[in-house]
């Protein structure tokens, strides 16, 4: 259990890992104002993985964004742990994965990994686990000091899910991390994020365009509809654990997927 853990104030020690409570974002273009998302109410327990599906444009990374601290609602509030996102922020309790890795070019693997303990405030002060751990964790043991341009698109990833796990954050929030990726790299990736999300307890809130993804990797998926945003419906994964790839070979899976293409053609 981390230090910042224990440390919990007693009444927010059952608080949800994410709430938003009628979350609308606007943004202010040289034409007009736009409403990227309107009204989204959710709640996600501690440790669960929920991911969100909607068509293009529907505001998945906004809301995503709205959860980190990165953008401000325009109404309504987020919290995360209890706090406000700000103040997750400050704690180290979130960590980001974008879809492209963002590693830095002149340094190592482990040395991209390290990052967050050199810049910004460093990492928390005590991390249970070392650079090495968590490289070894994403399946990277003997890659440490390959260089960017020697991994392939989906090392790239594994590296930048382990930078973004160093300081133990309590949530991972991740925007179409394998979105570039081919069909194989995807599908071992995915297997990896569920033994990384089995291994940590971190909350999980995952962004993709992939049905099959979302109800695979998801306990729940969120649909949003566009234009605005809005939360069409959450849809429960009633799925065994732990999961592996030839469950998607199953009639509850496709009983699953297609009814999730179905809300999707409504949205």
């Amino acid at each position: 259990m981390s230090a910042a853990l224990l440390s919990e104030p007693a009444d927010l020690a059952d608080a949800p890992a994410i709430e938003l409570r009628g979350v609308t974002v606007r943004f202010m273009s040289p034409q007009r104002e736009v409403v990227a998302l309107e009204d989204i109410s959710f709640t996600v327990q501690p440790g669960s993985f929920l991911t969100l599906l909607g068509p293009s444009g529907c505001g998945k990374s906004t809301l995503l964004r709205a959860v980190a601290d990165i953008i401000a609602p325009s109404n309504g509030s987020v919290r995360v742990l209890g706090h406000a996102p700000a103040d997750a922020r400050r704690r180290r309790d979130i960590g980001f994965v974008f879809q492209d890795s963002t590693l830095l070019a002149w340094r190592s693997a482990i040395d991209n990994v390290r990052l967050p303990l050199q810049v910004g405030g460093g990492a928390r002060s005590t991390v249970r686990r070392s650079p090495e751990d968590l490289l070894a964790l994403v399946g990277l043991s003997g890659w440490e000091h390959a260089m960017p341009h020697e991994l392939s698109g989906g090392m790239r990833q594994r590296v930048a899910i382990a930078r973004a796990l160093l300081g133990d954050p309590r949530i991972l929030l991740m925007d179409e991390p394998f979105g570039a990726l081919d069909e194989i790299t995807r599908d071992r990736l995915n297997d990896e994020l569920l033994h990384v999300w089995r291994e940590t307890g971190t909350t999980i809130l995952f962004v993709t365009h992939s049905i099959h993804e979302a109800a695979y990797l998801g306990q729940q998926v969120l649909m949003l509809s566009s234009h605005p945003g809005r939360v069409r419906e959450i849809v429960p994964i009633d799925l065994p654990e732990p999961r592996h790839l030839s469950i998607r070979d199953t009639a509850e899976f496709g009983a699953l997927a297609g009814r999730l293409r179905a809300i999707l053609e409504t949205c």
